[in-house]
C-alpha cells in the first residue's frame, strides 16, 4: 500500500486489525481455511471464500455466525473461469475493490511416480500452482483499484523439505517460486506477496488426528520429527496469514514463512 490509500485503511485499535477490509480466502469452509476465515471475521474484516460444496459454506456460515459480511459460492477453484467469476462477483460485493487475498485450497492426486499417472501430475498442478496464479492475476486489478494490497499463499514445508508425493513438493516449490517472482513483478503498485508454509497440522478428522486416535504408537513415533513433540495447530498458521494481510507486515514481501514447529521431515516415511 502507498500513500494516502494505506492511511485510509488504517482501522481503529477498537475495531480490529481488518476493519473495512474486503478479503477473498479460497477453502474457507473448514480446517485452516475456515480459521483463516473465522479470524477475519473477528477481526472486522469481509471476506468472500469458496468451497466445493454448498453444504460445507452453509456449516461454514452457522458456525462462524456470519451474517453480509460473508460471500460464498460453491466451486471447484481448479476450474480457471470458475475462479475468475468468484472473484469478480466478490469484488463487486465489496464495492469494487478488494484489500487482501489468501489462496489457502489446495491438494494432490495420486501416489508414487511409477503409479501416479499425467493426470494425476496435472490436477495437482492445477490445485496448487495454477489455482494460486490464477487467483492472483484475477484479483491484481482489484488490489490496484484499492491502492494495494497482500496477496497469501499457503504453501508447505514439501515446497522444499523432500517427501511423498513428488507432484504434491514440485507444486508446492512452484508456488513459492512465484511468490518470489510476483513480490518484484507488483510491489510497484503496492501488492505485497507472501507465503505461509505449514508443517503437518492436527485438525480434527484429519490425517494426524485420525492416527492420534487410531494408532497412538505411530503418531508418537512422528511427533518425534518435532523438536518439541507437539504437530503445528491450525490457528498458529492463521495467526502468521492475518500477520502477513495487516499492516504489521507492511515492510515484509517475497518471504516464505514456514510455520512448522521446527519439524524434520514432512510424512512418518521420514524422508
Amino acid at each position: 500500500m502507498t500513500g494516502s490509500a494505506a492511511q485510509g485503511k488504517q482501522p481503529s485499535a477498537l475495531a480490529g486489525r481488518f476493519a473495512g477490509r474486503r478479503i477473498v480466502v479460497t477453502g474457507g469452509s473448514r480446517g485452516l481455511g475456515g480459521e483463516v476465515v473465522r479470524l477475519l471475521l473477528a477481526e472486522g474484516a469481509r471476506v468472500a471464500t469458496c468451497a466445493r460444496t454448498a453444504e460445507s459454506l452453509d456449516r461454514a456460515r452457522r458456525t462462524f455466525g456470519a451474517g453480509d459480511e460473508l460471500f460464498t459460492r460453491p466451486l471447484d477453484v481448479a476450474a480457471p473461469e470458475l475462479l475468475e467469476q468468484f472473484v469478480e462477483s466478490a469484488a463487486a460485493t465489496f464495492d469494487g475493490g478488494l484489500d487482501g487475498v489468501v489462496a489457502c485450497a489446495g491438494g494432490a492426486r495420486g501416489r508414487g511416480i511409477t503409479e501416479a499417472t499425467a493426470e494425476d501430475w496435472a490436477e495437482t498442478w492445477a490445485l496448487n500452482a495454477g489455482h494460486f496464479a490464477r487467483l492472483a492475476a484475477c484479483a491484481t486489478p482489484y488490489l490496484r483499484a484499492s491502492g494495494g494490497g497482500s496477496i497469501v499463499v499457503v504453501s508447505s514445508i514439501s515446497g522444499w523439505k523432500p517427501g511423498p508425493q513428488a507432484q504434491y513438493g514440485a507444486s508446492k516449490a512452484a508456488q513459492l517460486h512465484m511468490v518470489t517472482s510476483l513480490a518484484r513483478e507488483l510491489g510497484p503498485y503496492g501488492i505485497r506477496v507472501n507465503a505461509v508454509s505449514p508443517g503437518s497440522m492436527l485438525i480434527p478428522g484429519k490425517r494426524w488426528d485420525r492416527m492420534r486416535q487410531e494408532d497412538p504408537a505411530a503418531y508418537q513415533q512422528f511427533a518425534a520429527e518435532f523438536p518439541g513433540r507437539e504437530l503445528v495447530r491450525p490457528e498458529e498458521v492463521a495467526d502468521a496469514i492475518a500477520f502477513l494481510l495487516s499492516d504489521q507486515a507492511r515492510g515484509v514481501t517475497g518471504v516464505n514463512l514456514p510455520v512448522d514447529r521446527g519439524q524434520n521431515a514432512p510424512t512418518p516415511q521420514g524422508y
